[in-house]
C-alpha cells in the first residue's frame, strides 16, 4: 500500500477531472488500495480562494472532499514547528505547511509545482 499527499492543485483537477491530471495520476487516486491524504491546508486554501473569487470551481468542496473518500490530514504543532527546517525555496505558506506534513508524516507528496520538487522529499511530478 503506497501512501500519497494531495497538494491543492491536484484535489483541484481530481475534482475537476482535469486533463492536467494525468490517466495513471487519476488512476492512482481512484485505487483503493492506495492511501491518499488531504490536508487541511488544502481544504483552507480552497475556501480562501473561493471566497477572494480567485477560484471558480470547484463549487462543492465539502461535497467533493466527502465524495474522495480521502483522509483528511489536520495541521499539528510538529509540522508548523518543522517550517523553520525547510529552506525557503518557496513563500507559499500552504505549500510549506503541505511539504512539512509530507515530511514529518512520511507521505509522497503529488504535485505539478516546479517549486516545490526544489525539496528533499518523496514526490510523484503530475
Amino acid at each position: 500500500m503506497m501512501r500519497y499527499l494531495l497538494d491543492t492543485h491536484i484535489f483541484i483537477w481530481w475534482m475537476e477531472k482535469n486533463k492536467r491530471l494525468s490517466k495513471d495520476i487519476f488512476n492512482l487516486l481512484n485505487n483503493p488500495q492506495n492511501q491518499i491524504f488531504l490536508s487541511v491546508a488544502s481544504v483552507w486554501e480552497l475556501i480562501i480562494k473561493k471566497a477572494k473569487k480567485k477560484l471558480k470551481t470547484p463549487k462543492d468542496v465539502q461535497g467533493g472532499i466527502k465524495a474522495s473518500g480521502f483522509i483528511p490530514i489536520n495541521i499539528e504543532m510538529l509540522h508548523v514547528l518543522d517550517l523553520e527546517k525547510l529552506p525557503m525555496h518557496h513563500n507559499d505558506p500552504f505549500d510549506r505547511i503541505i511539504i512539512s506534513q509530507a515530511k514529518i508524516e512520511h507521505l509522497t507528496l503529488i504535485t505539478a509545482d516546479k517549486k516545490i520538487w526544489k525539496y528533499n522529499l518523496a514526490l510523484l511530478k503530475a
